[in-house]
C-alpha cells in the first residue's frame, strides 16, 4: 500500500523524502501515522527495483556569485582590505548554510519501470484480501483506472459493506447475548457507519456507471482523490480519503 502511494504521488511531481511524508501524513487516513523509518526503506526498495530515480538538488548559489555581490569594493586600500575580509566570511558563511540546508537532499521521481509497477499494483484491487485501508488508498488514484477497472473496484467494495451491514445489524436486532444499553450504542453506530458508508460507494457507483453510458463527463475523481457530482447521500468526513480511513478505524 505505502509502495502505491509513493508512486502515485511521484506520478505527480518529483519530490524530496519530506515532501511525501507530508502529503501521506495530511491526505492518506491509512498512513497519517507514517514516519521516516517507513518511508526511506520504501523509497530504497523502489529504486532498488527501477521503479524511482533519486538525484541530488542544491539550491545554494555558487558562492563566486554570492560573495562580490554582498560586499562591493572601495577602491581604498582600507576599504579593499575590510572588503576581502568580509568577503572571506561571507564565503565561509554560506558553506556553512549550505551544509545544513538543502544541499545534498535527494529528489524522487517515478521511472518508466515505476509507470509499470504503480499500474500493476492499482489494478490488484480486485485481489481477495483487499480491506478499507487499501481501497482507500486505490480510491485517490482511480483516476488512473479504466473506466471498468473503477466500476470492479467500487463492486466489490459495495459488497464488502453490504456484507457488513447485515452482520451489524444482526448483532443489534439478535444479538449472541444480551446487550446493556452501551453496548448496544456502540452496535447501532456500527450499523449507521456501514450504511452511511454504502450509501456513499453506492452514489460512486451509480455516477461511475451514469459515466460508461454517458462519456464526456467530468471525472468522478479529483486529482486530491476526492469525490465530484456524486449521485446519492454522502456521509460526512467519507469524501477525502482520510474521511474514509476514518470510518474504516471507526468500524474496526
Amino acid at each position: 500500500m505505502l509502495e502505491l502511494a509513493l508512486l502515485g504521488l511521484l506520478k505527480e511531481r518529483p519530490m524530496h523524502g519530506y515532501d511525501l511524508r507530508k502529503r501521506l501524513r495530511e491526505d492518506f487516513g491509512p498512513l497519517a501515522n507514517l514516519s521516516f523509518g517507513s518511508l526511506y526503506p520504501a523509497l530504497a526498495r523502489l529504486e532498488r527495483s527501477g521503479a524511482v530515480r533519486a538525484t541530488a538538488t542544491d539550491r545554494t548559489p555558487p558562492l563566486r556569485d554570492v560573495a562580490p555581490a554582498m560586499v562591493p569594493l572601495t577602491g581604498s586600500l582600507g576599504g579593499e582590505r575590510a572588503a576581502l575580509v568580509a568577503r572571506l566570511a561571507t564565503t565561509k558563511a554560506a558553506a556553512a548554510l549550505g551544509s545544513h540546508g538543502t544541499r545534498g537532499r535527494k529528489v524522487y521521481e517515478i521511472t518508466g519501470r515505476g509507470d509499470e509497477l504503480f499500474e500493476q499494483l492499482l489494478e490488484t484491487a480486485d485481489s481477495a484480501g483487499e480491506d478499507g485501508r487499501s481501497f482507500s488508498v486505490r480510491l485517490a488514484f482511480a483516476r488512473y483506472l479504466t473506466p471498468a477497472s473503477r466500476e470492479r473496484l467500487l463492486e466489490r467494495r459495495r459488497l464488502q459493506l453490504a456484507d457488513r451491514l447485515t452482520h451489524a445489524r444482526r448483532s443489534l436486532e439478535a444479538p449472541a447475548r444480551p446487550l446493556d444499553r452501551y453496548e448496544q450504542a456502540l452496535a447501532a453506530h456500527a450499523r449507521d457507519i456501514a450504511a452511511s458508508d454504502l450509501a456513499w460507494v453506492e452514489g460512486l457507483l451509480h455516477e461511475e456507471r451514469e459515466r460508461s453510458v454517458r462519456p464526456g463527463r467530468p471525472d468522478l475523481f479529483t486529482m486530491d482523490g476526492t469525490a465530484a457530482a456524486i449521485a446519492g447521500p454522502v456521509p460526512t468526513g467519507t469524501a477525502s480519503i482520510a474521511g474514509a480511513a476514518e470510518q474504516e478505524r471507526n468500524d474496526a
